[in-house]
């Protein structure tokens, strides 16, 4: 099956066998296996498990395309096989044609989706379940839209790999069916440096970002993003702008059972309670929040109860900055236990309401820390706020992870992140790097670059914010990003 159409590739499976197309060739690693014959090519698809072959237009070139490729057959070597034939000689021009390859189409989003789940859904334009929503390609073509559409518009702009935006896909186009005729849904990937333009002028600053525009003008965004379809059609029968949002209330004037503590309350709440878990927060941070109703909870048996061990209480560190600073208080949250007024432990394991109690009624000491990712060799940059802005001021290309020791989802995807800064560890133009939110005054530092929970991924162009990543957490996907920025 040969995939058609306006992709940049000819996608042929056979099997556990993917072809694909490219413009131009480069320096060929002698891992990548050059095939011209059709016999060859045939008994290389029979005898190998993995292949990935490469057709190119000619043999000339030095592109950083196959430069990556040629990356990748050394790390799946052993395990996978990459092959290019040449369509510009005469036995390769035989082959690509009894294959059914054309190398001289132009657009790579299909590749890219390809590379990212070989056995994944197609392109969303060629999805046939979405032909009720009209597929915006250019900027050219999105204006003619506008001018000529009399019906209310409401556009979608998405990157292919934003996870939010495969979720919503479906519904959308669903809304588009139900609705079609009175309305226009459609759809543009708007990720491609091309078009930032447009993302500034529709104040697009994540992915999916919903337009809405009657004859031609934008009105207002729609920002629902758990919507059904009904949902969906429903408000285009009556557009209204965002709701602003309630302001929300601080933790202390809430009916929380925890003890909130003040600067000048501090010292005298732990004379008085021999045995007390206290949690430093900020209001803006993700993790605290999640953790706040297990804190609740937990305070709600422990600070009620006749027979408690211990107390729990809370301070807002971002107000109450003298106990902050007094106890070194780097991230959020921070938990940290005191037995008569002095400070036993720092807590970072404890995040539910089971695992709180459970040390309550019997404290012990956390287990040793494991080697950090700072102090394991690898390819990513570890940065502070001493050196971060100087580090990337001369990177084309700088994807930056902003996270903290303690935080699973960083863990897991530390190893993934750490391979793909291995494939370009030769390029000077391009960096993978990793700040410690939690160690010393970085927690500064990953305030201003808008962190809110953990891990957060900035892409940076020549230490300018360009954008956030919001893709997959595997290695093709950070390898892939950056390939395509």
């Amino acid at each position: 099956m040969c995939a058609a159409g306006k992709c940049c590739v000819c996608v042929c499976v056979f099997h556990q066998v993917w072809l694909l197309s490219v413009l131009e060739a480069v320096k060929v690693s002698p891992l990548i296996e050059r095939v011209s014959d059709h016999k060859d090519f045939k008994k290389l698809l029979r005898t190998r498990t993995n292949v990935l072959v490469l057709y190119t237009k000619t043999a000339t070139s030095g592109d950083s395309q196959l430069k990556l490729l040629s990356d990748v057959a050394q790390t799946v070597k052993g395990q996978g096989t990459i092959a290019w034939v040449n369509c510009g000689d005469a036995e390769g021009r035989k082959l690509c044609k009894k294959v059914k390859v054309d190398p001289s189409s132009k657009s790579g989003g299909s590749m890219v989706a390809f590379l990212k789940d070989p056995s994944g859904p197609p392109l969303w334009e060629e999805n046939p379940e979405a032909k009720d929503v009209v597929h915006i390609e250019t900027e050219k073509d999105f204006r003619k839209l506008l001018k000529r559409e009399e019906r209310p518009v409401l556009m979608m702009f998405y990157a292919p790999w934003c996870g939010v935006c495969k979720r919503m896909q479906p519904v959308f186009q669903q809304a588009a069916t139900e609705t079609k005729g009175k309305y226009v849904l459609a759809g543009m990937n708007v990720h491609p440096a091309e078009f930032d333009g447009l993302k500034q002028e529709f104040n697009v600053k994540g992915y999916p970002t919903f337009c809405y525009f009657e004859k031609g003008k934008f009105l207002h965004h729609y920002e629902n993003y758990g919507a059904t379809a009904k949902d969906i059609a429903d408000w285009m029968k009556n557009p209204q702008p965002p709701q602003p949002k309630t302001p929300e209330v601080p933790w202390s004037e809430t009916d929380s059972a925890v003890f909130h503590l003040t600067d000048e309350s501090f010292d005298s709440f732990l004379e008085e309670h021999p045995a007390a878990l206290v949690m430093f927060y900020a209001p803006w941070c993700g993790h605290c929040k999640k953790m706040k109703p297990e804190y609740d909870e937990a305070a709600e048996i422990l600070n009620k109860g006749a027979d408690s061990p211990g107390v729990l209480a809370a301070v807002d560190a971002t107000i109450h900055k003298s106990a902050g600073e007094r106890f070194k208080i780097s991230g959020f949250p921070t938990v940290k236990y005191f037995e008569k007024g002095e400070e036993k432990y720092t807590l970072p394991q404890l995040r539910s309401k089971d695992k709180i109690i459970e040390f309550m009624h019997n404290p012990q000491a956390p287990p040793p820390p494991e080697q950090s990712w700072e102090e394991k060799p690898s390819s990513v940059s570890h940065l502070g706020s001493e050196d971060f802005r100087e580090a990337l001021k001369k990177k084309k290309h700088a994807l930056v992870m902003f996270y903290a020791p303690w935080c699973p989802h960083c863990k897991n995807a530390v190893p993934h992140f750490t391979t793909a800064a291995e494939l370009f560890k030769e390029d000077r133009k391009i960096v993978y790097a990793a700040v410690d939110c939690t160690k010393g005054l970085n927690h500064e530092l990953c305030k201003q670059e808008g962190v809110e929970g953990y891990p957060t991924f900035n892409y940076y162009n020549y230490g300018k914010f360009a954008e956030k990543y919001n893709g997959d957490r595997g290695v093709s996907s950070y390898i892939m990003f950056i390939y395509w920025n």
